[in-house]
């Protein structure tokens, strides 16, 4: 059946001067597959985050999966990942694509193409209500400080970079990195602009830092395996789509993260 599927390709291709997909490309093999397989980190709010009790999933990559399975005219399936996990996961080709607001640094570069980006952010920190130390952005890198990120995310190596006075903590999950710093062990984690959307939505004690300069802005974009360039073009022309019909920009409203989207 498979080969008869291609021989069909071929043919049409060659009637109506439509392009061949090859057959090593994940373009082909979804198609043929007819499902579409997305990695997610489901405790990215505003992103691809799973509604503990009800188990539904929200966020805007989670829309914009379901718009890419429709444009390519697949079924969908959600895979669990995580950043500790993105690069194994995509290049053992657990799944298609890695749609979870992936930021392209360059260490993951090395590892993983990118799509065209569809959102920016720069860093943040939260610390608790009650921090008197923590007022501003200066005040994190002091002696005596105990500033936490999440292993395995982009703001791993930037702070190790950046830090030169507070202690730097890299518990293994962004929830052991919270408790870290309710406990008081720690005086603030680092995060970004949809994740402390999550922060001062749902937890009280949440009070949020920002730099009063831009500090390190990252482009957040959709990964997939290296060396597949017709699956590739294919993601871009959807980007493209998407900005220039307003899906992406709607999109992004819907979850509160148009100061974030890249429309341009």
């Amino acid at each position: 059946m498979l080969f008869i599927q291609r021989v069909l390709l071929v043919l049409s291709a060659l009637l109506f001067s439509i392009p061949v997909l090859a057959v090593d490309s994940r373009l082909q093999q979804v198609i043929e597959r007819n499902k579409l397989q997305v990695c997610i980190w489901p405790d990215y709010y505003s992103i691809s985050y799973r509604d503990p009790r009800s188990q539904q999933l929200s966020g805007i990559d989670i829309d914009l999966a379901h718009a890419l399975a429709a444009d390519l005219g697949v079924g969908l399936e959600f895979i669990d990942s995580s950043f500790a996990q993105l690069i194994p996961d995509v290049q053992q080709e657990a799944c298609d694509i890695a749609m979870f607001g992936i930021g392209i640094t360059p260490e993951r570069t090395e590892h993983l193409a990118f799509t065209t980006p569809h959102l920016v952010s720069d860093v943040m920190a939260i610390t608790t209500r009650s921090n008197r130390r923590i007022q501003t952005w200066d005040d994190l890198d002091q002696p005596g400080n105990v500033v936490v990120v999440a292993k395995g995310t982009l703001h791993e190596p930037l702070m190790r970079e950046r830090l030169q006075h507070a202690e730097l903590s890299t518990p293994d999950t962004p929830k052991a990195r919270e408790q870290e710093v309710i406990s008081g062990r720690a005086d603030a984690f680092i995060t970004d602009f949809p994740y402390s959307l999550r922060m001062l939505e749902t937890t009280p004690w949440a009070r949020l830092i920002k730099p009063e300069q831009s500090y390190h802005l990252t482009y957040y974009a959709w990964a997939v395996k290296q060396g597949d360039s017709q699956w590739l073009q294919r993601l871009n022309q959807f980007v493209d789509r998407i900005r220039q019909d307003g899906r992406l920009l709607a999109a992004a409203r819907k979850h509160n993260l148009e100061p974030a989207v890249v429309i341009k």
